[in-house]
C-alpha cells in the first residue's frame, strides 16, 4: 500500500485554495515549477489525473474533487497532532488584536483547541479597526495583531491570506438601488468603508451613508433591518444576511489582504505559538 505524502497533499490543497500555481508557490515558499512538480508526483502516486490544466487556469477532475476532501481531513489531523506535541509547556500572556468582525466570526476557529494545547498561555483579546490595532501595537500595547489592509496590492507575509469581499443586504432590504445607494458603514479608517466608496466612485455610482456603526453587530443589525447595503468578508457574512454578486450597481471588489503582525525577529514563544496556530487554522478552514 502506498502512503500519501503530506507535503504533496499540502501543495495540492494550497494550489486549489489559491487558484494558482504561482500563488501557491509564494505561499509555501517554493517556485512555481517546484509546485507543478509536486502535483505531478502526487498524480503519479495516486495513479489518476487530478487537474485539467489550461494556460492560465485549471479545474479539478472528479478524482481531484475526491482527493481534495481527503487532503483537507488528513492535513487537519496532521497539523492538530503537531500542535499538541510541539512545546505544550509554553507559558506567558499574549495581547491579541483582532478586527471586530473577525472577533465574532473567526475567533472561535482560531482559539478552538489552542487553550487546551497551551493551557499556560493567557490571552487578552482587543477588538478594534485594523488601523487602530496597528497603532496600538506600534506603541507596545499589543503583541500580535490580525489586520486587514486597505491597499489590495499589499504584499502579505507568509502568514497572510486574501479575503473575498461581498456586497451584503438583509432579507428585509428595500430596493432603492436605482437612485443613490444607501450604505451601512463603519467610521473613517475602516478598510471596508474605503473599499465601498472607492468602488462606487470609480464607477460614478451615486451613494449616501444612512448608518454609521462602530461595531460589527450594529452594522449587521442595520443591514438586517433593511436600512442599506454594506460590504463584508465573504467568510464573515452571518446567516441572516445575503451576499450578492457584483452587478452594474454593485461593482466588483478586490480581495482584502489580511496579515499577522508580530515581532518575527525575536518572538516571544507564546506569541509565536499563537501566530503559528492562527496561520495553520486559516490555511485549513478559512480560505
Amino acid at each position: 500500500m502506498k502512503n500519501l505524502s503530506t507535503d504533496l497533499l499540502r501543495a495540492f490543497l494550497t494550489v486549489v485554495k489559491e487558484k494558482s500555481f504561482s500563488a501557491a508557490g509564494k505561499r509555501l515558499g517554493r517556485s512555481q515549477p517546484a509546485i507543478s512538480l509536486q502535483i505531478n508526483r502526487l498524480e503519479d502516486l495516486v495513479g489518476v489525473q487530478l487537474m485539467v490544466r489550461r494556460s492560465r487556469s485549471f479545474s479539478l477532475t472528479e478524482e481531484g474533487e475526491v482527493l481534495l476532501d481527503y487532503a483537507q481531513r488528513i492535513l487537519k489531523l496532521n497539523d492538530e497532532a503537531i500542535l499538541r506535541l510541539r512545546k505544550p509547556d509554553v507559558t506567558g500572556k499574549v495581547r491579541l488584536g483582532i478586527p471586530h468582525e473577525f472577533a465574532i466570526s473567526y475567533l472561535p476557529e482560531f482559539l478552538s483547541g489552542f487553550s487546551d494545547t497551551y493551557p499556560g498561555v493567557e490571552l487578552e483579546v482587543i477588538s478594534e479597526l485594523s488601523h487602530t490595532l496597528l497603532g496600538r501595537q506600534s506603541r507596545g500595547e499589543l503583541d500580535l495583531v490580525i489586520a486587514i489592509h486597505r491597499d489590495p496590492g499589499y504584499e502579505t507575509s507568509s502568514d497572510g491570506w486574501g479575503e473575498k469581499l461581498a456586497w451584503v443586504t438583509g432579507s428585509a432590504a428595500r430596493k432603492p438601488l436605482d437612485q443613490r445607494i444607501p450604505l451601512v458603514v463603519a467610521p473613517h479608517g475602516c478598510v471596508y468603508r474605503y473599499r465601498i466608496l472607492k468602488a462606487l466612485d470609480e464607477k460614478t455610482i451615486p451613494w449616501r451613508i444612512v448608518y454609521t456603526g462602530t461595531s460589527y453587530g450594529g452594522i449587521c443589525a442595520a443591514v438586517t433591518a433593511g436600512l442599506g447595503v454594506t460590504v463584508l468578508a465573504s467568510n464573515t457574512v452571518p446567516p441572516e444576511l445575503e451576499s450578492h454578486p457584483s452587478t452594474s450597481r454593485l461593482p466588483a471588489l478586490e480581495d482584502a489582504m489580511v496579515d499577522l503582525h508580530y515581532d518575527r525577529g525575536q518572538p516571544d514563544p507564546a506569541v509565536s505559538m499563537l501566530a503559528d496556530y492562527i496561520k495553520r487554522v486559516s490555511r485549513q478552514t478559512l480560505r
